[in-house]
């Protein structure tokens, strides 16, 4: 097949309003309708309606008609579907010394839960397997590095979808997999995976349906936790 043919015959570029829409941008018009029935503008039957339309909408433009007549959607220009972050974490930032290892050596090891993430996590599957699960963690640092290291083994991560996401590594006669994730929000937390897979596995990629909250809203739980632990005393 002729790719420059094809290329041609297509015709120009889509414009922004026939370009597919992501998941960010189906949340983000979701916010504005929850804003606007809060604020009155829309009636309960007439917000359900328009969520239902969200859901279901294919392209930015089928999103613009569900608020359109909206202020929130003209005071500011639309937000980017994502907010680019470094592949490296800034220089300083984590330490090379590991908060935690995960070892599973002709076994299976995992950490999974409501546990507190550091800021550097070792992972080493030598004939065996680790799984880190990030879905229900407790962010307390924004950026958090993971090595994994896997030896004729398997490493998973799974990481919330509201996070980004970014793996240097590589693969020796192995799969060394990171599926690239941005967030909307630009204070989100970044889990950097690094390593490498000697005949064997390291996959990271988002679960699906979990989300974490910001971390200024994490900081303030715990300072009202503490605040109560200090009046009931």
């Amino acid at each position: 097949m002729d790719l420059q043919k094809q290329a041609q015959d297509q015709g120009p570029a889509p414009r922004l309003a026939e370009l597919r829409a992501s998941d960010a941008d189906r949340d983000r018009v979701a916010d504005i309708l929850r804003e606007a029935l809060a604020e009155g503008r829309l009636t309960a039957d007439e917000h359900a309606e328009r969520v239902e339309g969200v859901l279901h909408a294919k392209t930015v433009g089928e999103l613009e008609v569900f608020m359109r007549d909206l202020p929130a959607a003209h005071q500011q220009p639309q937000a980017p579907a994502y907010t680019p972050v470094p592949p490296r974490p800034s220089p300083g930032a984590v330490p090379a010394e590991a908060d935690a290892n995960v070892v599973a050596v002709f076994s299976s090891a995992m950490r999974r839960g409501r546990w507190r993430a550091g800021r550097r996590l070792h992972a080493y599957a030598v004939f065996g397997s680790v799984e880190i699960d990030l879905s229900e963690a407790i962010f307390e640092y924004q950026q958090v590095v993971i090595k994994a290291v896997s030896v004729f083994g398997d490493v998973q991560i799974r990481v919330p979808e509201n996070i980004s996401l970014r793996g240097t590594g590589g693969g020796v006669l192995g799969n060394f997999e990171v599926s690239p994730l941005d967030s909307v929000e630009s204070d989100a937390p970044v889990v950097y995976v690094d390593g490498w897979a000697v005949l064997g596995n390291v996959e990271a990629r988002p679960k699906r349906g979990r989300r974490v909250a910001d971390i200024l809203d994490r900081v303030q739980d715990k300072v009202d936790r503490k605040l109560r632990k200090h009046l009931d005393r």
